[in-house]
């Protein structure tokens, strides 16, 4: 019970990994603030999470796709955070020369903008006290050039860029960073990224599930790991394309992730 007093701060913990990240947490007896848009679904997991596992569960409403809210994040947490979970991620489908400049802008923050504002603001208080862990939600994406969602592949490629070197800075503070590398996983992302046509989504069967990239991410953090790829599949994969040139990776990537022909 030595995790008693401790305090989990994770992202998008309403759904998916997030969610599952936050059950881990929970289970091993970590206070929780969790973190997403909706108070409603904020609310019902508290309850969940109090009931189940007899915790404390703070909840702060924010979409930190806006700046000014997940700088406000950073003001209205007013005790210590032994762990941060940047879990809150988002995509869009589509070529890059059709999509939504704005949703595309929108991503980039929160993806980017977001993970680097809170990762700076807990890391500094992390590294006074001595100890702390901070886990990013990476992708085998980062390590591909994505056709058809150019924007969220390079976001993730600054996520496990970011996470590896503010890593090396702080290696002897007592204050660890793992990067958690997940594949095509059965969440509400592809919905919400407008990708359910796309061929790369169409089996379901074959999709990781949350629970299981979560155990794989919390037990990296917990070692002090600096990365962990989700899944053989992932690490197949990831491995093939360091031997490959990026062009043919992206064309690869192509082929996988374009729409279904419609018959």
């Amino acid at each position: 019970m030595e995790n008693k007093q401790k305090t989990a701060l994770i992202t998008g913990a309403t759904s998916g990994i997030g969610y599952e990240l936050a059950k881990l947490f929970a289970q091993d007896h970590y206070n929780l603030i969790i973190v997403a848009r909706n108070q409603n679904e904020l609310e019902s997991k508290a309850q969940e999470f109090k009931i189940n596992y007899g915790i404390e569960v703070k909840i702060i409403t924010k979409d930190l796709s806006k700046m000014d809210e997940a700088k406000a994040l950073c003001r209205e947490v007013d005790q210590p955070v032994d762990v941060l979970v940047n879990d809150a991620g988002q995509g869009v489908y589509g070529l890059f020369q059709d999509n939504d400049i704005e949703r595309e802008l929108d991503i980039i923050h929160l993806n980017i903008c977001a993970t680097v504002i809170l990762t700076k603001h807990f890391l500094k208080e992390m590294v006074a006290r001595g100890e702390g862990r901070i886990l990013n939600l990476g992708s085998v994406a980062g390590k591909l050039p994505g056709p058809w969602q150019a924007v969220y592949h390079a976001t993730k490629a600054f996520v496990l860029s970011f996470t590896t070197a503010v890593r090396e800075e702080v290696k002897e503070t007592g204050v660890t960073l793992t990067a958690l590398m997940p594949g095509v996983t059965n969440t509400d992302f592809f919905n919400k990224a407008g990708m359910n046509d796309s061929k790369a989504v169409q089996d379901k069967e074959a999709m990781a599930s949350p629970a299981d990239v979560a155990k794989d991410g919390y037990e990296a953090l917990m070692a002090g790991d600096d990365r962990v790829i989700s899944g053989f599949k992932n690490k197949v994969q990831v491995n093939a394309a360091n031997l490959m040139p990026d062009s043919n990776v992206a064309h690869t990537l192509y082929e996988q992730q374009k729409p279904i022909e419609n018959h």
